[in-house]
């Protein structure tokens, strides 16, 4: 490596935004009406400003708009002329459509993962498997109807809840809608975009037959346990070798599920978790897997926790830049966009080199160099050999802070 190669011509933060075209932001910009009556600060500069404050952790408005006022020299890499006011980013974060944040996150997931599969791809379960979820973010006040009791002061906090559903491939949404904090989980199962012979995985709070039956006629596949309490009419026992039995396979059944002349068809797997002593019913409108199959495909659920876990860590949602529910679902956007650039820069890294990097070491680096003219990608793939080669230059530019005579 040549002397000065780790560094580049434009900052970290506007290497990040380039993965983000400008036409896109201005064709949704314009579809979504979203620059009307504005003057100086539109769609691109409020989703640069905004992400921004996202990779520096700001918590407030001022925080923001002095941080971005400190470097804004370096922010003209990143196309941001002129940093906002106070005033004019809040009134912007209370009228801009949230909803055109929305678009961009589902736009850009197709531009970088949404690729689809060959026809090798879709024979492999990984690559149709689809997790179901929510997650909910607890909010200052009850700006957003949240839910759960209300405390000892006789408040509630408001609440915003993330419908999310995850490609288990990617480990990145592909679908997300934010929702008030009281909003049923089962209200968002008929919208949830998958095609025929996908996979999806979801939690028995998703208990809704009529949603089942609809998924089966489509030709995707479900796994979920099944509540206590429901009517179960054993129709046929399957058989069970002992390799499953070791597994932890107690029974496999052939069911009719629900009450009233027309119920349901369905399998249902009983296991028995031998490390925690568990014992689970599982329940899906596949026939063919095997057992183990199934209980593997309901493990795999726990991956979304970590997703929620992942931008919950690294993203400031416990702090947020506006009172309405418009500034709070773009603060939200603008976190699983924010998410969604470091996991294309880690798997880009990844797919170069052997070193592997956890989340929380990238999102770190990036935030601690956000407005350093270093190269990511170099560094993250070999950080030691480039600093041992790196030679800084003989004379300093940098003006001294203090004269003396």
């Amino acid at each position: 490596m040549r002397q000065g190669s780790l560094f580049t011509g434009q900052p970290v933060l506007s290497q990040l935004l380039n993965l983000i075209p400008r036409s896109l932001v201005d064709r949704l910009g314009r579809e979504h009406q979203a620059d009307r009556y504005c003057k100086r600060f539109y769609t691109y500069d409020h989703v640069v400003t905004m992400l921004a404050g996202v990779f520096m952790g700001c918590t407030s408005l001022r925080e923001l708009t002095t941080g971005l006022q400190a470097c804004e020299q370096r922010l003209r890499h990143a196309g941001l002329k002129h940093t906002p006011r106070r005033s004019t980013l809040a009134d912007a974060n209370a009228r801009r459509p949230e909803a055109l944040f929305g678009a961009l996150f589902h736009e850009l997931y197709q531009r970088y993962y949404g690729s689809s599969p060959d026809s090798r791809r879709k024979k492999d379960l990984l690559s149709r498997l689809h997790i179901l979820d929510s997650t909910t973010i607890t909010l200052f006040s009850d700006v957003m109807h949240g839910t759960g009791a209300y405390g000892m002061d006789g408040r509630k906090k408001g609440g915003a809840k993330a419908h999310v559903v995850m490609r288990a491939q990617d480990q990145v949404p592909c679908f997300i809608d934010l929702t008030e904090g009281r909003r049923n989980d089962k209200t968002v199962m008929a919208s949830v975009p998958l095609a025929k012979g996908s996979v999806l995985v979801f939690d028995m709070g998703y208990t809704n037959f009529e949603q089942w039956q609809n998924w089966t006629t489509q030709g995707i596949h479900w796994v979920t346990r099944l509540q206590d309490g429901v009517r179960v009419q054993v129709t046929e026992h399957l058989p069970v070798n002992d390799a499953q039995r070791d597994a932890g396979v107690i029974s496999d059944q052939l069911v009719l599920l629900g009450a009233g002349s027309d119920p349901m068809q369905a399998r249902i797997i009983h296991y028995h978790h031998q490390p925690t002593r568990r014992l689970f019913r599982f329940v899906t409108n596949n026939m063919l897997w095997a057992p183990t199959t199934i209980a593997h495909i309901y493990k795999c659920r726990w991956d979304i926790e970590q997703l929620f876990k992942r931008v919950k860590q690294n993203y400031p949602l416990r702090y947020f830049l506006g009172d309405s529910p418009n500034a709070i679902k773009i603060q939200i956007w603008c976190a699983f966009i924010a998410d969604l650039l470091l996991k294309i820069v880690r798997d880009r890294v990844h797919r170069s080199c052997p070193r592997r990097w956890s989340f929380a070491n990238i999102a770190g680096l990036i935030r601690i160099h956000l407005h350093t003219y270093i190269d990511a990608l170099q560094f993250l793939r070999d950080p030691d050999r480039a600093l041992l080669h790196y030679r800084p230059p003989e004379t300093n530019p940098q003006l001294p802070l203090f004269m003396y005579n």
